[in-house]
């Protein structure tokens, strides 16, 4: 097992958390931009060093090791093949670092290949290899020193959609083979879900929310994580199934007491051009501060006293005859709001 407190302090940033990753577990960083993701992974690989706090695995301490003494295979988000190598010779660098003979490591190389499906290509230089060939390489770079440690920084996001579906699942396949620990980072929520067995969500330099994928997805701590996962999120008091958020009472699923979050999809929310007919719990009047697409739904992002994300089809835009600045009126079932503790 991993066991890190990475402190690293820079002008107006600071990183301050605290890593526990077990062999054979993947574990995903996500966050916002200069929350730290990065430089958590810089650090444990020793390319960055610690203001304070430790590094160990398996009882050993890390921390002030330089990198090429350092168990850990690295795949970077721009892949840094060496452009005058074939992707062979990529792969056999790092065991000829490690003191392997020439012909042994371009073997080893060669059954790395193999395994990624680019046996093939193995003469071929990165200029000439596609994206997701280029990441394949990459990987079976990091995984040829035989790292204890493999960490990956955003290694499908310079992936058109298409190759990023293939890749990501034989990236899976790989990483469910692999023996030591892992760490990815990532901006995609999509990956994050298929690849790891547990969330971190960085923010601001520390540690906002982490748990299991499905868990994060379901019950969102911030803005940032809401909105990577598509939730409206707000913070109030329950009191049993009523949730009072400021000047506005919902009702929610859950019968619950004291400080809460309470979470609804977009695609949960109806408008209505005037007062729907009965008395539903959920109703608020709004103004439309917003129109987007989203993917084959139309966003519509409401003002008012509850600020939230509406998700219609486009027909449905046109048969309310909406626009910014107008004003509707938005309900949510109570059996789609779901509440739990703060």
């Amino acid at each position: 097992m991993i066991d890190a407190h990475l402190v690293v302090r820079r002008a107006g940033f600071t990183l301050d958390i605290e890593l526990n990753v077990a062999e054979g577990e993947v574990v995903a960083l996500l966050g916002p931009n200069g929350a730290g993701k990065t430089t958590a992974l810089r650090v444990l690989a020793g390319l960055l060093p610690l203001s304070g706090g430790h590094i160990r695995f398996g009882g050993e301490e890390w921390g002030h090791r330089p990198a090429d003494r350092r168990p850990v295979g690295m795949v970077f988000q721009d892949y840094l093949l060496f452009p005058h190598l074939s992707a062979l010779d990529n792969v056999a660098f790092g065991p000829r670092c490690q003191g392997m003979r020439r012909g042994e490591a371009r073997r080893l190389a060669a059954e790395w290949l193999e395994r990624v499906g680019l046996a093939e290509h193995a003469g071929r230089r990165p200029r000439t290899l596609s994206g997701g060939q280029a990441q394949r390489v990459a990987l079976a770079r990091a995984l040829a020193v035989r790292p204890r440690l493999l960490l990956l920084d955003e290694p499908l996001s310079a992936l058109d959609v298409d190759t990023r579906r293939e890749i990501r699942a034989g990236l899976r396949r790989h990483l469910a083979e692999f023996e030591g620990a892992s760490l990815l980072v990532t901006h995609d929520p999509l990956d994050a879900m298929a690849l790891a067995d547990r969330l971190i969500v960085i923010e601001d330099g520390r540690i906002a929310q982490e748990g299991a994928p499905a868990h994060v997805a379901r019950h969102p701590r911030t803005d940032y994580v809401a909105r990577l996962v598509g939730l409206n999120l707000y913070r109030g008091r329950a009191d049993d199934h009523n949730v009072a958020l400021g000047d506005l009472t919902l009702s929610a699923a859950e019968s619950l007491s004291g400080e809460v979050f309470l979470a609804f999809p977009p695609s949960a929310v109806a408008l209505f051009r005037t007062r729907p007919d009965g008395s539903p719990r959920n109703l608020w009047e709004a103004a439309i501060a917003g129109i987007e697409p989203h993917g084959d739904q139309v966003r519509i992002l409401l003002d008012g006293p509850l600020p939230a994300s509406a998700d219609i089809t486009p027909a449905a835009l046109a048969d309310l005859g909406l626009a910014e600045g107008d004003t509707v009126w938005a309900a949510v079932k109570a059996t789609e709001t779901h509440a739990y503790p703060a």
